[in-house]
């Protein structure tokens, strides 16, 4: 430790993010990456914006990213979502960064699940925010009937992760009807491969704010776009602050790649049916080779082994060049999170298991 530090940087415990790891014939299946590449016309606007030279890019991009937003709320017209109602930042880990600064730094703790993504606690630590972490049930679901106290702001992923769980539509409005002096924020990233998006609720409630993100269902994880839907008050709120921060999130190609995205919905619904297919088939085979499979609406799977230490299993797996997520955390360190890979990638995950399980 540096004595140059600041006093925050001493109590910070950084986010750890899944491991990119260099290693020949790799499968990767550790960091819930689409398994398919971006939409044909997203390669081609990116083409189009580095054309003459890449003469473009001597100049400053949108600050507003308009053609973004406007994509966006056109991909959300039958939800009557305007322009005024999109936020857009880089990746939503910088969108979710903004809206701790922006909206949940108040003097009550804020609640999320005790097991969820794990960047949450570690915004609280940058921020200086108060937070409860709130027991998920045994079998890992948020019971929206525990957040029924008095607190700063909620805050969850829909499906949650690692576990993959899904809460209702029905369940989510109860809990903002409950709650409608705190701000709910559901942290959508993997919505797309098996849910319904809360988007639909936002002009039923005001203290309501949606966050998504290009990087798994649209396979643009590369690209670093992320953004959130809600009350013009919420996003306002947003907007103060990022232009107090970096008025410039969004390169020209990030914005011209993600309008690309948002335009193609041919190609996100054959990719995202494709992985959610080979999702059911990963689940049930894994099943029968007596894994414990939690049901997923996510584009990755929960499970467990009763026979099997997940850490000896992961480290088993790498060896052969097959790379899961384990975590260290209490509740779960029995678990393995498996991102659906490519059918191929599966089928050699699969082999993989059989050689090394015990009875196998």
């Amino acid at each position: 430790m540096s004595r140059y530090w600041s006093s925050l940087v001493h109590r910070l415990t950084p986010y750890v993010p899944g491991e990119q790891p260099k290693l020949p014939h790799l499968v990767k299946l550790n960091t819930n990456e689409n398994p398919y590449p971006p939409s044909p016309r997203v390669v081609a606007a990116i083409a189009e914006e580095m054309a003459n030279g890449g003469q473009s890019l001597r100049l400053y991009p949108d600050p507003n990213a308009e053609l973004l937003k406007e994509a966006i709320a056109a991909r959300y017209s039958r939800f009557d979502i305007s322009v005024e109602q999109v936020f857009v930042g880089n990746g939503s880990d910088e969108v979710l960064a903004l809206v701790f600064m922006a909206l949940l730094k108040h003097d009550l703790p804020i609640l999320f699940p005790d097991i969820t993504y794990s960047f949450y606690p570690v915004y609280c630590s940058l921020h200086d925010i108060a937070h409860v972490a709130v027991p998920l049930t045994e079998d890992f679901r948020i019971r929206v009937d525990d957040y029924a106290t008095a607190n700063g702001g909620i805050i969850f992923a829909n499906p949650n992760a690692p576990t993959g769980c899904l809460l209702s539509l029905a369940e989510i409005d109860q809990l903002l009807v409950a709650q409608p002096a705190s701000v709910v924020i559901v942290d959508e990233a993997y919505i797309d491969f098996g849910g319904e998006s809360a988007i639909t609720l936002v002009n039923r409630h005001p203290n309501l704010l949606v966050v998504h993100t290009l990087s798994k269902s649209r396979s643009l994880a590369g690209l670093r776009v992320g953004y959130a839907v809600g009350h013009r008050d919420l996003i306002e709120a947003l907007e103060r602050v990022k232009n107090s921060f970096n008025s410039y999130p969004l390169d020209r190609l990030a914005i011209a790649g993600a309008v690309a995205a948002m335009d193609d919905q041919d190609h996100f619904e054959q990719t995202r049916q494709a992985v959610m297919r080979s999702r059911e088939a990963l689940g049930s085979a894994l099943l029968q080779l007596g894994f414990v499979v939690l049901p997923s609406a996510a584009n990755f799977l929960f499970v467990s082994h009763p026979q099997s230490d997940a850490a000896q299993l992961a480290a088993r797996l790498r060896q052969r060049g097959i790379i899961v997520r384990h975590f260290r955390q209490p509740r779960i360190d029995q678990h393995l999170r498996i991102t659906i890979g490519s059918d191929e990638q599966c089928a050699t995950l699969l082999q993989a298991l059989r050689e090394i399980l015990p009875g196998e």
